[in-house]
């Protein structure tokens, strides 16, 4: 029955790096069980990163990504022989299973993300996370938007008198009612990743009998992004 199996022989190239993108499913209905805080939930958001972490150590990524429900993993190790369908069940089920764990709550319906794979080379990255980034941008815009207008007007009232709005408007509209998105927290406009840093450290060699400065990698939250550029990811090592 083995031949019967859909996708089973689909593989991506093993040399090859890729990205998975993670994507929470029906995340505004669970939005609504757990009562998260509109436009933003700091426990919410603590999560994620708990999660990006898991993913991060558990697969060897070079590089993750989230903002909202979504996660994006860079990976240069392509796992499980670069088969799609296990890549892609594997990492959604982790992540849920992260997502769970992490979350101290009793949940209604099981929490749940669905999972794609992107190829990409070297030129991809960068392209591919300042889209995402710029998608963060937009997300927090749109969301602190319809936050204000739901505070003061129906939620279908709300919703009618944001469809006619892009995003120019709505950023000037905050700042005409007191809200400057220029001031609110980093993470909310560009995203949060994790990846390694390197730390000095200073240690006494015995042999030579002299102090020693050496540097050790640790796994990183970045709750402070700059926007994405060039030097950015040479700088942490995920582009050369």
């Amino acid at each position: 029955m083995k031949e019967f199996e859909v996708y089973s022989s689909l593989r991506v190239p093993k040399n090859s790096k890729i990205i998975i993108r993670l994507d929470g499913r029906s995340f505004h209905k669970l939005a609504r069980d757990l009562k998260l805080v509109k436009p933003y939930d700091d426990n919410f958001y603590n999560v994620i990163s708990e999660v990006c972490r898991d993913l991060f150590e558990e697969f060897s990524a070079q590089f993750v990504y989230s903002f909202s429900d979504e996660i994006s993993l860079l990976l240069d190790n392509v796992p499980f022989d670069g088969r799609v369908e296990k890549i892609d069940s594997v990492m959604a089920s982790f992540a849920a299973s992260s997502f769970v764990m992490h979350y101290d709550v009793e949940f209604k319906k099981p929490p749940a993300f669905d999972s794609r794979i992107i190829p990409v080379g070297d030129g991809d990255i960068l392209d591919y996370f300042r889209w995402r980034q710029d998608e963060s941008w937009r997300n927090c815009v749109n969301s602190h938007g319809i936050a204000y207008l739901k505070s003061k007007y129906s939620n279908s009232q709300a919703n009618d008198k944001i469809k006619g709005m892009n995003l120019s408007d709505i950023h000037e509209f905050l700042f005409a009612n007191g809200i400057n998105l220029n001031d609110v927290e980093t993470y909310k406009k560009r995203g949060i990743a994790v990846y390694r840093k390197n730390k000095k450290v200073t240690g006494f060699n015995k042999k030579e009998n002299k102090n020693q400065v050496s540097y050790r990698s640790y796994i990183y939250a970045d709750w402070e992004l700059p926007i994405f550029s060039e030097k950015f990811f040479k700088d942490i090592g995920v582009i050369k």
